[in-house]
């Protein structure tokens, strides 16, 4: 999926232009997956700080390369298959970055009331005269309950928040001086530790453990101001959830879905995942999702898939070893 991100952006972004930013233990994988990228701008997290931390180093680096380049923070989770179409509309957020002092993101327009997501709330338009109209965002919405969702939808003015920014560094990096003063004195310590050692992965194993942990929705976005949005007009999946994933791969004619070895008995709409070698047996149950990987299983109803990310860190708590 990584790959797929890079390669959507052929014709927008030069690979060379392309940064990521992931955990250190991944880096290696990353360059193999994606050959074209240059390695010194993969950059390997020496611990996971949350996307506000990320989006501020992602910033800072941007800025030392071209300082008035507007960047996207494009998550690689996701699916999309027009993009000829993701593109033309990420066109148009670089040209409102690069015009205004604009934080920008892209709304996707819902399709049916899901209570998984984030929603943006579209205001009047705040610039009409470039490509596409950018629409000041009114607010950000936590995720809904079901009939909230519902009206969202009927609405018509509330998109789903897919996690796509696009802004030039020196707007986001006061942006997060402005809303989250602790995390921006943590990445000023970042950059004059970089300057003073001459390197950046010297600076960050010294510095980025200590950065305030907070995602950037909660950190920045839905406190700071110059917020707009543009509308897609593409297809879109957000695969970073199990129920999500099902989406993608074919079901027997009862529903269940199998990513590996499995056989289903009088079970209907389970999703299954095992990695290769073991196999999963189903047998009177409806609804679950069962993960197994090396020597850990997770069983729960697709009800609870928003809650596996608080269960996952629950177990590493009591056992260090896995985290």
């Amino acid at each position: 999926m990584l790959s797929q991100t890079v390669d959507r952006l052929s014709g927008l972004v030069r690979p060379e232009d392309v940064f990521v930013i992931t955990n250190a233990e991944q880096r290696d994988a990353v360059l193999e997956s994606c050959p074209q990228l240059l390695p010194e701008r993969v950059i390997g997290e020496p611990q996971g700080r949350d996307t506000a931390a990320a989006v501020g180093l992602a910033a800072l680096v941007v800025e030392r390369a071209e300082p008035d380049a507007a960047f996207a923070l494009l998550p690689a989770d996701h699916v999309i298959a027009d993009a000829a179409g993701f593109c033309s509309v990420l066109e148009g957020a670089f040209e409102a970055a690069e015009a205004e002092n604009y934080l920008v993101t892209i709304g996707i327009q819902p399709d049916f009331p899901s209570t998984g997501y984030g929603y943006l709330k579209r205001g009047p338009i705040a610039q009409g005269n470039g490509s596409r109209p950018v629409y000041q965002v009114e607010r950000f919405v936590e995720k809904p309950n079901l009939e909230k969702a519902g009206q969202y939808l009927k609405e018509g003015r509330f998109y789903w928040n897919a996690g796509m920014f696009i802004w030039r560094p020196e707007v986001i990096l006061s942006a997060i001086k402005q809303n989250a003063p602790e995390l921006s004195s943590g990445l000023e310590e970042l950059s004059s530790a970089w300057d003073t050692s001459g390197s950046l992965e010297d600076a960050m194993s010294r510095v980025y453990p200590n950065l305030k942990k907070i995602s950037i929705d909660f950190a920045v976005m839905e406190k700071a101001e110059g917020v707009v949005m543009l509308e897609s007009d593409f297809d879109w999946d957000d695969v970073g959830e199990w129920p999500a994933i099902a989406r993608h791969y074919p079901a027997d004619h009862h529903g269940n879905v199998f990513k590996g070895a499995g056989r289903a008995m009088d079970a209907e709409g389970n999703l299954a995942f095992a990695e290769d070698g073991h196999t999963i047996s189903l047998l009177g149950v409806k609804d679950l999702i069962v993960v197994q990987s090396g020597d850990a299983t997770m069983v729960c109803h697709k009800d609870y898939a928003q809650q596996v990310k608080a269960l996952a860190q629950q177990v590493c708590e009591d056992n260090p070893d896995l985290a």
